[in-house]
């Protein structure tokens, strides 16, 4: 955890300082990246449409970004409207005996992942779990599914798509600007030219590198509102358990565990701070804390712990905010793509 942290520290500075060492492993990852970007372009390698349409919620950066949350608003939003969603994910951290899997909401999140499972409790929607996002996207449709959410997927280019929303960190944004391993990125950072809306969580509070596209009607900020709290018995609440000054332990296994420990102290709380790797694996001993003090987490972490959740334990549950005009532009074009296909 403090390599990782070391790292990190380095990929979401100004610069990557002794990290420019790494600049020849940077430029032999950024030639690989685009000769696997131009097979897929020239046929060499196979890509294929599932038929309705896809929406990618990816990321270029290494790591959570929030494209959960979205993912699962825009979900909400499109069952609304008459569709018939179904949600894509990898699976990171999930080691099933098969592909493709469809998630249940009683589905062990050892056997097909932390994001997976919490979006199927979540939407009460079709998941399906496989490395090989097609073979998920074609059992989706076979459950039904008239509209495919990629849950990541940005850089998985086997799965065509209709569109491609990318959601970014407000507060680091794409860090020192280098792909890996000498920054955090996947791609380099003019990718974002030829995608459809660029999503950022809390606004855009670093500079970004000078390749990026102008900040402009494709940037849109959102934000993760608190919508409750889950106690570890099951029963929630919407008003804050705790009394301003309280102390209390903070677990946070996701890509930016500062933001939620922030979120917490901006509520008049006392954090102690647990941060963790993301999709970090847990059992009982991680709530083995000392003190008696209330223990915090993330809905993301939660679905591993749930076996050992008691009273002592509260589930911070959130939802991302998007722009109404964002999702009615999404709908439109939607629409339009559903008519082409037919």
């Amino acid at each position: 955890m403090k390599l990782q942290q070391w790292v990190e520290q380095h990929w979401y500075a100004r610069n990557p300082g002794v990290l420019r060492l790494l600049a020849p492993l940077e430029a032999l990852y950024c030639h690989k990246m685009q000769q696997r970007q131009q097979a897929y372009r020239q046929g060499k390698k196979p890509s294929s449409h599932p038929g309705v349409p896809v929406i990618i919620v990816g990321n270029l950066t290494v790591g959570g970004s929030g494209k959960s949350p979205v993912v699962a608003a825009l979900a909400g939003y499109f069952c609304q409207k008459g569709w018939k969603p179904g949600i894509i994910s990898r699976g990171y951290g999930g080691k099933a005996t098969h592909y493709p899997l469809l998630v249940t909401t009683g589905s062990d999140p050892a056997e097909v992942g932390d994001e997976p499972l919490m979006l199927a409790q979540q939407t009460g929607l079709p998941v399906a779990v496989d490395p090989d996002r097609p073979e998920a996207a074609r059992l989706l449709v076979e459950q039904g599914c008239n509209l495919l959410l990629a849950d990541d997927g940005l850089q998985h280019l086997a799965l065509q798509r209709d569109i491609e929303l990318v959601v970014l960190d407000g507060a680091r944004g794409l860090g020192n600007g280098h792909c890996l391993p000498m920054g955090p990125l996947r791609e380099a950072s003019s990718r974002l030219n030829s995608v459809d809306f660029i999503l950022c969580q809390g606004g855009l509070t670093v500079p970004l590198p000078t390749d990026c596209p102008a900040v402009d009607q494709r940037w849109i900020n959102y934000s993760l509102q608190q919508i409750g709290w889950r106690c570890g018995d099951g029963k929630t609440q919407t008003d804050m358990p705790f009394k301003s000054g309280q102390q209390v332990h903070a677990l946070a296994g996701i890509g930016n565990p500062k933001r939620f420990f922030d979120q917490l102290r901006q509520q008049g709380l006392d954090v102690i701070e647990h941060p963790l790797k993301d999709h970090a694996q847990m059992d009982a001993r991680l709530l083995d804390l000392p003190g008696e003090q209330p223990i915090l987490m993330t809905a993301k972490d939660a679905v591993k712990l749930q076996p050992w959740l008691n009273t002592r334990h509260w589930v911070v549950e959130v939802q991302a905010a998007l722009p109404q005009t964002l999702l009615e532009t999404l709908q439109s074009r939607l629409q339009v793509q559903l008519n082409l296909l037919q």
